[in-house]
């Protein structure tokens, strides 16, 4: 567990301490050039600023993350990332807005996004895919958005598809898509899992063809109650599981999600399952990793995707 009352979360200079311990532990050197020929600015309008001996560019510890001119002070952005990771339902902008003491709805708006840009990983890529051999790689979709009968005139609910792959004991990847079909879900597999994997998934059409590129496809007929076969090692009711999670977040937290920024909130739900308890991950670790998640990534307010 994190101590809340740590410096960090309330002192600015503490918090300035901590982001540029964590963004460079063997010595501050340049975001610009890369240059470790750099000295530390006087003076209370230069608090914080580097400048470069090489480029002689100045520069902080928000220069090139998604902290970068930003307004809100550090420690606001150190306990919000905290807030953001610890909470496994995730945590409402305007729940932001009030911890925090934050003035506008959309400065929190626009920070949780930051956070959540901080927070998308795509590593798996880098180490052949979710799965591999003899590993389980599962893959199911679902659909999250209100329901019909909580609208006032009974139209249709905007529900938005969802695509996750999930690995067994392991990482989760998900995909927001605009039509569940075979010719959409396929890339989307092959492109994020292993082909050595074992694949899991439901009776669905859209499986069949791209199953069999893998080194097993299992199935279970959900539409005829069957949830798990083979002595329980062919099932989806992992992916099952990541679901229920999500779907309540989106219906109980954050109530309305819209399209544009679908795979953001995603990315949210992925991070805190890749970085759960499970796997050895406590809060403050997980805010760690958000925190160097941060590095190199920026996002613009007119950047709907």
């Amino acid at each position: 567990m994190t101590n809340l009352s740590a410096p960090r979360f309330h002192d600015e200079d503490a918090a300035r301490e901590h982001i540029e311990a964590s963004r460079w532990p063997n010595g501050v050197a340049c975001p610009h050039c890369g240059s470790v020929k750099v000295r530390r600015m006087e003076g209370k309008t230069q608090a914080g600023m580097f400048l470069c001996n090489d480029c002689r560019d100045k520069f902080s510890c928000r220069t090139g993350t998604v902290m970068e001119r930003s307004h809100v002070p550090l420690h606001k952005w150190l306990l919000a990332i905290h807030l953001m990771t610890s909470s496994k339902k995730g945590i409402s902008a305007h729940q932001l807005m009030r911890n925090l003491g934050i003035g506008s709805y959309w400065t929190a708006w626009f920070l949780a996004h930051r956070i959540r840009e901080a927070m998308t990983d795509d590593s798996h890529k880098a180490t052949g895919g979710l799965g591999g051999a003899n590993k389980v790689v599962e893959a199911d979709e679902s659909y999250v958005g209100g329901k019909a009968k909580n609208r006032a005139f009974k139209e249709p609910a905007p529900k938005k598809a969802v695509v996750t792959l999930i690995e067994r004991d392991g990482r989760a990847k998900s995909f927001h898509v605009a039509n569940v079909t075979a010719k959409t879900v396929r890339p989307i597999i092959v492109t994020n899992a292993s082909r050595a994997s074992s694949l899991m998934t439901d009776e669905s059409m859209i499986y069949p063809k791209v199953g069999a590129e893998f080194a097993n496809h299992h199935t279970v007929n959900h539409s005829a109650n069957e949830y798990a076969r083979l002595g329980g090692y062919a099932h989806c009711n992992t992916a099952e599981n990541f679901f229920s999670i999500l779907k309540r977040g989106i219906t109980g937290t954050y109530h309305s999600v819209s399209e544009a920024h679908l795979h953001r909130y995603l990315a949210e739900f992925d991070f805190r399952y890749n970085n759960r308890t499970g796997l050895g991950v406590e809060d403050a670790e997980r805010a760690a990793r958000a925190l160097k998640g941060a590095e190199g990534k920026r996002l613009m307010y007119n950047q709907p995707r």
